[in-house]
């Protein structure tokens, strides 16, 4: 139960913070850095992603300065004769940064639909200025029964510049950082906090996932300055992607407990597979934190 409301909290998360601010599921980029891309226009073929006898769906095109962000168009087909289909993207990534467009629309039984897919969310605050290796995972199923099997459920990769041009995020490791765990399988990392974060007090994570499975990072039994206050946060991160993330108290939280300076903050992390809770923690353990 615990780990499910961890989950629904990290979705719920993920969304209010967005709002804020060929097809395979292997990654492939050799160049590990964030040099920009030399090649300065996109060489774009249409990819076809899904095309099957229930729905299709193509990438057609890419508008690196669409007005909601870097855009890529799609093109959706419900081929069904009397189902409405959810089309959605699952999982996002930018050269191995895990990023959410929030896509996600329904096609009428019988329709077509051409769509865009906007990452609205600024990654060049992160150093990521190219979009070289994007990784979608697309998801397609019956509108009116969400217990009905997928009607289909692909990865793919889209490479702007080519794919000998596509580049894994590496973000370069500061003086401030306070590394929590960092291990063959996660790694988590403090970055920074922020007083007056648009949530309340803020604390700024780097997370990485090493493993082959999809891992949820949580925080329980979190005190500040000795007093209980629970953040209500958790972080999903798909298989060998990174992510970042923030972990806000609310004002009235402070308020409450008469906290005016953060001294002290203890959590006890857990970080575990998320496609099978059956397993043993990833990661378990008590930190004091002293910002």
């Amino acid at each position: 139960m615990k780990k499910m409301t961890a989950y629904l909290l990290g979705l719920a998360l993920m969304i209010s913070m967005t709002a804020c601010s060929s097809a395979d599921s292997d990654d492939s980029g050799e160049n590990n850095d964030n040099t920009p891309v030399e090649t300065e226009e996109i060489s774009f073929e249409e990819i076809t992603v899904v095309d099957n006898e229930q729905c299709t769906i193509k990438i057609t095109g890419i508008e690196p300065d669409n007005m909601w962000g870097y855009t890529l168009n799609a093109y959706l087909e419900n081929k069904s004769e009397d189902k409405t289909y959810m089309f959605s993207v699952q999982n996002a990534s930018v050269n191995g940064l895990q990023t959410d467009p929030l896509f996600a629309t329904t096609v009428a039984a019988g329709k077509k639909s051409n769509e865009e897919i906007n990452f609205s969310e600024d990654l060049s605050s992160y150093g990521l200025t190219d979009f070289t290796d994007i990784q979608l995972t697309f998801r397609v199923y019956d509108n009116d029964d969400w217990m009905a099997d997928d009607v289909a459920l692909q990865t793919v990769h889209v490479y702007p510049y080519g794919e000998d041009k596509a580049t894994t995020f590496v973000r370069e490791s500061q003086s401030t950082d306070h590394v929590i765990v960092d291990n063959e399988n996660v790694t988590i990392i403090v970055t920074g906090y922020d007083e007056d974060g648009i949530w309340g007090y803020t604390m700024h994570l780097y997370l990485v996932n090493k493993t082959d499975s999809e891992v949820m990072f949580s925080v329980d039994d979190v005190s500040v300055n000795g007093f209980m206050a629970d953040p209500f946060w958790a972080a999903s991160v798909a298989a060998g992607k990174a992510a970042f993330s923030d972990v806000s108290w609310s004002d009235s939280t402070f308020e409450e407990n008469d906290i005016t300076t953060v001294e002290e903050i203890e959590m006890t992390w857990s970080v575990y597979n998320n496609e099978d809770w059956t397993q043993d923690d990833i990661y378990n353990e008590t930190v004091v934190l002293n910002p």
